[in-house]
């Protein structure tokens, strides 16, 4: 596991079995537990996922939302690409090439701080009225 920026990227185990996905929750659930997570999940040295892979990684991206953040696969292996695509969960996920690809996906809905201004007269009706007679 290692961090660009506020992203953490997470490796994923070749085979993500019941066995192994106790060991990625314990790794990913404090992550998932903080405000706002931002996780990519590489995914390229997944070669087998069973039910309990497909239902971490649901829960995972689950729990990030919960938390106004996000989680995304990167470098998904043909084998784990078959495996989500079967379970028809694909869709379920954001997906990307590579990991700088699902890090740079991060960044590039930031919104620019807009500077808070005056409202213009007439613009917002009531509440320009309102501000006005307090």
């Amino acid at each position: 596991m290692h961090k660009s920026g506020p992203v953490i990227i997470m490796q994923l185990p070749e085979r993500l079995n019941h066995r192994d996905v106790q060991t990625c929750s314990s790794e990913l659930d404090p992550i998932l537990e903080s405000d706002r997570p931002r996780v990519v999940l590489d995914c390229s040295l997944v070669q087998y996922m069973d039910s309990a892979g497909v239902e971490m990684l649901l829960r995972c991206v689950q729990e990030a939302m919960k938390r106004d953040g996000d989680l995304k696969l990167a470098a998904i292996s043909p084998a784990a690409a078959t495996i989500l695509e079967l379970m028809r969960v694909d869709r379920l996920f954001e997906t990307f090439e590579t990991t700088d690809e699902a890090v740079q996906s991060f960044h590039a809905f930031t919104m620019p701080a807009i500077p808070q201004t005056e409202p213009l007269p007439g613009v917002y009706g009531a509440l320009a009225d309102l501000k006005a007679a307090s």
